[in-house]
């Protein structure tokens, strides 16, 4: 492989033109931005003419096979993300797939399955992993400053923020609503400070209270006569390790703040929560907080596809691996498929 990576794209939609595209650009000799693709003709053509990319497609079969690719990001609605990972795979690109890896564990696994095949790296876009306040707080918990966690709260709840745009409504394409969504980042965030144990047991609920009826919108006016997915999710994972995690996410509550995502972590020798950065502790005879005075200020997307970028060009592995996709999913489609039975799933 040359020095330059010869980069394609699927999906011209917001996470791809917002964050995806310019971060990609920001590596600059690293990278080439070759190709796109959008089953929308006039979404794909507009991109490609936007940011200078030459070739633009409807279909990431015809891109495989006309333009020579070394790596893609995935960045399509949920339901896509399996088949247009595993297309990548076998025509030999490395992968970034925006979260959540699938829809379902048995894709997530095939997915998995794939790269292990191809030899090609299969990372996702967990991009909180690469904020200050996570990589500080790993240092800390790799260091033994944390002791064991044995307890986690995961907090991914806005007051009204059902999205006004793009199909986060819609489960068809979607598979779930602020679970699939924004409960994801905070979850995966929660495990990977944990060092992903693997879970047990999950028990899960979800409502449907606010999102089907017109109503104040934060985050733009949303289809609410065609909304499909739960607006609150809540759950409990225990893990065989005898951890354990209560998570609660919502696109809209009747809750004070208009939005709060954050982990919280409980260890025998110290606690922390992740947003705002703060660490709980005994010493000394003392009961004491400690807040770190300075973090490095680089956008946590940025983070993430340079790393993705240095790791296809040098044979690395980014920090979120196919296996954590896996365990991920398992855990997401525990909760929904309790909620539906009313039953703890054992995994």
């Amino acid at each position: 492989m040359s020095n330059t990576l010869r980069v394609g794209i699927i999906g011209a939609g917001g996470i791809a033109t917002g964050e995806h595209i310019p971060a990609y650009l920001k590596c600059e000799e690293k990278v080439e931005i070759v190709a796109i693709s959008d089953v929308i003709e006039e979404q794909a053509k507009q991109v490609a003419e936007e940011f200078n990319i030459e070739n633009y497609f409807t279909n990431y079969e015809e891109m495989f096979q006309e333009v020579e690719i070394d790596a893609v990001s995935v960045c399509t609605p949920n339901k896509f993300h399996a088949p247009a990972t595993i297309a990548a795979l076998q025509a030999g690109c490395h992968v970034l797939c925006e979260k959540p890896p699938a829809m379902a564990v048995v894709e997530a696994k095939q997915m998995a399955s794939e790269a292990e095949k191809a030899g090609k790296i299969l990372t996702y876009g967990f991009h909180f992993r690469h904020k200050p306040e996570v990589e500080t707080l790993k240092r800390f918990v790799d260091g033994g400053e944390l002791g064991e966690i044995y307890a986690a709260r995961v907090l991914a709840v806005r007051r009204r923020g059902i999205p006004g745009w793009g199909v986060f409504t819609n489960k068809e394409l979607q598979g779930g609503g602020p679970l699939i969504d924004i409960g994801v980042h905070m979850l995966d965030t929660a495990l990977y400070l944990m060092d992903y144990p693997e879970p047990d047991t999950v028990f899960g609920v979800t409502y449907q209270k606010l999102g089907n009826r017109k109503g104040v919108g934060l985050a733009g006016d949303w289809d609410w006569e065609n909304f499909s997915v739960e607006d609150m999710a809540r759950g409990m994972i225990t893990f065989k390790n005898g951890a354990s995690i209560l998570l609660e996410t919502a696109f809209a509550a009747n809750v004070e703040k208009r939005k709060e995502m954050n982990v919280k972590l409980m260890g025998d020798q110290g606690g922390a929560d992740v947003f705002p950065l703060k660490i709980y502790q005994e010493k000394h005879q003392a009961l004491t907080d400690m807040t770190p005075k300075f973090l490095p200020e680089k956008g946590n997307h940025e983070l993430e596809i340079e790393r993705f970028v240095d790791a296809c060009l040098t044979g690395g592995q980014p920090l979120s691996t196919p296996q954590q996709g896996v365990i991920l999913q398992q855990i997401i489609n525990a909760i929904y498929q309790s909620a539906e039975t009313g039953e703890p799933i054992k995994l």
